[in-house]
């Protein structure tokens, strides 16, 4: 099972409350997912936040951080793998990255942030 496999990336509070703040988003249907249509997203100015997976690949990280700094969206490294991200948010496969689009539900995923986080925050 894919949550059993995850679980230690999920020992701690903070990543199990920020997973949840995805579920949340996912659920209420205001996420993208995937570097395409997060880019496609971003080209339409409906992004508020973008969450990159740990995982990345050089070429999808290097697309993120140029689309994100052309749009002027803030781009936020996630201490989480593309496996455990994507088991949160109820899809199969692996997510490279996820993109709110809603603005309460941003400040929610932001204030669920570890502090560490926020250091990893790409200003544009």
């Amino acid at each position: 099972m894919l949550w059993n496999r995850n679980w230690k990336a999920m020992k701690s509070d903070e990543n199990r409350a920020l997973l949840f703040a995805f579920g949340l988003c996912a659920k209420a249907g205001k996420l993208v997912y995937g570097v395409p249509m997060v880019c496609e997203a971003l080209k339409k100015q409906k992004v508020m936040a973008v969450f990159a997976a740990a995982d990345n690949a050089p070429n999808s990280a290097k697309r993120l951080l140029d689309r994100c700094a052309f749009y002027g969206v803030p781009l936020y490294e996630l201490a989480i793998d593309g496996d455990t991200l994507s088991g949160a948010v109820g899809k199969s496969g692996r997510l490279a990255a996820l993109a709110v689009t809603d603005q309460s539900l941003c400040q929610l995923v932001l204030s669920k942030l570890p502090k560490n986080t926020e250091n990893d925050k790409h200003e544009n």
